[in-house]
């Protein structure tokens, strides 16, 4: 009876060990993951800087703009840039309420913050279906018709993890953003779930930092 029960402990001891391993690993990966997929859209959004620029500057037979160029809408442009940017905003003030236990208060900005996301994506589609010049026209046009359907497919996949963090959130007390849940699973449940908020608000800001960079590029330069 003895060694059953010594072997009984031995084997909750590992497996509460294996789940405290895989639970770190979790942690671990989605700030990691985070980091990774910022290096990545980095360099994925880099190439259409450099194309914006070096096509700007060779301006080979005067085709940066091209012939009959009309400039898109600056107001429906300036108005994608300020949702993503105002998104952003709210994101991280309800990441900063839910810190303090205020789960509420989250879920309404996330629900707003996504609202607005949805709007910047709308507006993207809009503006692509009115062109005011053919995509391939010039080189102005071939990177403004190449960088927003890439960056509005973007914000959705991002604005789907918004979506699964909020049903996610719906499970968890309020209490327990402030104090220890009472079991260990709880406690994993709380930390995996700030964790990959964090995460999330660190790739939205980011997308926000780039929106306003690409409203430079084709509305302010």
């Amino acid at each position: 009876m003895t060694d059953a029960a010594a072997q009984s402990s031995t084997q909750v001891a590992a497996q509460a060990e294996d789940d405290g391993f895989y639970h770190e690993s979790a942690l671990n990966a989605a700030w990691t993951g985070s980091r990774l997929a910022i290096g990545g859209l980095t360099f994925l959004f880099g190439c259409f800087v450099f194309a914006y620029f070096y096509l700007r500057s060779l301006n080979s037979s005067r085709r940066w703009h091209g012939s009959g160029y009309v400039h898109p809408s600056v107001w429906i442009g300036t108005t994608i840039m300020l949702l993503a940017v105002i998104s952003a905003g709210v994101q991280y003030f309800g990441l900063e309420r839910i810190k303090a236990g205020h789960k509420a208060i989250w879920q309404v900005d996330a629900v707003i913050a996504m609202a607005l996301g949805l709007a910047a994506v709308g507006l993207q589609v809009y503006q692509l279906a009115d062109l005011p010049f053919p995509p391939g026209s010039s080189g102005y046009s071939s990177v403004f018709a190449g960088f927003y359907p890439v960056f509005l497919t973007i914000q959705l996949a991002a604005l789907l993890w918004l979506e699964i963090l909020l049903a996610r959130s719906r499970f968890i007390p309020a209490m327990s953003f402030v104090e220890q849940p009472p079991t260990v699973p709880g406690t994993f449940t709380v930390q995996r779930f700030q964790a990959s908020l964090s995460a999330f608000s660190t790739v939205w800001n980011y997308l926000a930092l780039v929106a306003v960079l690409f409203w430079l590029l084709f509305y302010a330069l």
